[in-house]
């Protein structure tokens, strides 16, 4: 019977200690995601309506441009 507890012990432990151990930092990656999501949405807005490789190529140069506008593709 004595086994049995100790088994018993070890597991509620385990069970207990789990959320110590969480990890804390998918916060802080989802306002990384939202920024991109907001570029990727200006993005779309500018490309209207390219279709196939134009469209393709701008959105590669829009996604890819550091923070700046897009330049007007014509």
């Amino acid at each position: 019977m004595k086994m049995q507890s100790v088994i018993a012990a070890i597991v509620l432990g385990g069970v207990l200690a789990a959320p110590a151990f969480a990890q804390t930092a998918a916060p802080a990656s989802a306002p990384a995601a939202n920024s991109q999501q907001n570029k990727m949405k200006a993005c779309n807005t500018q490309a209207g309506d390219k279709k196939g490789d134009d469209r393709k190529a701008f959105m590669k140069q829009c996604l890819s441009a550091a923070g700046a506008p897009a330049p007007t593709m014509t």
